[in-house]
């Protein structure tokens, strides 16, 4: 079951057109890696998720969340987490956050149960009775990813939910993600961090001047690739690297990552390594990784 379809969408601003024709499919139980490439006018992301989050009305095309038109309506089952911070500072924050799961629907004892919940698992609990303005922005983070999540929408959207937050609290909202997603839970992920998407999501979406350039199934689109890096570790000469068949080279540490012409023989770079002096500890032919694939389309796009 699709929760979220757009098609043919478009949203201009005065002379800038934001989004362009986008078309998109988030099934349901699934985390839509949503990618885009950042420039003057932005990518389109933030513009897009407003529409379907119905802040926004697009210029052209329709939007259905759940099966239905997007209104006031459809809105009610999304948890949304804007990468600006939109909270009211002066407010302590268990109360704030009771606030918003009331806005949500949630009686006051239920709402404030589950702020209590929510503030323990993330360590906040000594700070409940702080003022948002108070926190640090890592905490300050947190809470809007509680006030995101409290009322158990049955999708939610997260424009870059790891800012500010240190590796200890971004491995804990991803745990998070994944357990909500268990759960039956749709979520549209918008990130930087190609490696969360890479790690998380189910399918991916890339978005560039507005366009959508790239979408479908992740695991899909990286075998459409096919395994065209070698990740290399020796020691001694490195001069067999600069063979024909190598189009490119990343290099880190004792290790390399060498990106291979379509239809070359990656055991020819073996053979010339052994033959050069290198002592080989690792050699392994890998798909590419989504960062090499995103550079790759929005460089051609």
């Amino acid at each position: 079951m699709e929760v979220i379809s757009l098609e043919n969408v478009t949203k201009s601003y005065d002379s800038v057109t934001a989004v362009s024709g986008v078309n998109l499919r988030v099934r349901q139980g699934t985390i839509l890696g949503l990618l885009g490439l950042l420039g003057p006018n932005g990518a389109g992301k933030t513009t897009t998720i407003r529409m379907v989050t119905n802040i926004l009305v697009p210029d052209e095309g329709s939007i259905h969340v759940l099966g239905q038109p997007v209104s006031d309506e459809t809105k009610k089952s999304i948890g949304y987490l804007p990468e600006e911070r939109g909270l009211y500072p002066r407010m302590q924050v268990r109360a704030l956050i009771v606030f918003v799961a009331a806005l949500h629907g949630l009686a006051e004892p239920e709402a404030d149960r589950r702020a209590r919940e929510w503030l323990d698992r993330f360590g906040l609990g000594e700070w409940s009775e702080k003022k948002l303005n108070d926190l640090s922005k890592g905490m300050q983070q947190k809470v809007q990813f509680i006030t995101a999540v409290i009322h158990q929408p049955p999708i939610v959207i997260l424009d870059e939910p790891f800012s500010g937050l240190d590796p200890v609290n971004a491995a804990t909202v991803k745990d998070i993600m994944l357990e909500m997603q268990r759960q039956g839970t749709t979520i549209v992920l918008s990130t930087h961090r190609m490696e969360q998407v890479e790690m998380m999501c189910d399918s991916i979406c890339l978005i560039n001047h507005g366009r959508n350039i790239l979408d479908g199934d992740l695991r899909t689109i990286k075998q459409s690739y096919g395994k065209n890096t070698v990740h290399i570790t020796f020691t001694g000469p490195d001069g067999f690297l600069n063979q024909p068949s190598i189009t490119a080279v990343n290099r880190f540490g004792a290790g390399v990552e060498a990106k291979l012409k379509p239809g070359s023989d990656p055991q020819e770079i073996l053979r010339a390594a052994v033959q050069a002096g290198a002592q080989i500890t690792r050699f392994e032919l890998l798909e590419p990784s989504l960062n090499e694939i995103f550079i790759e389309r929005t460089t051609h796009a």
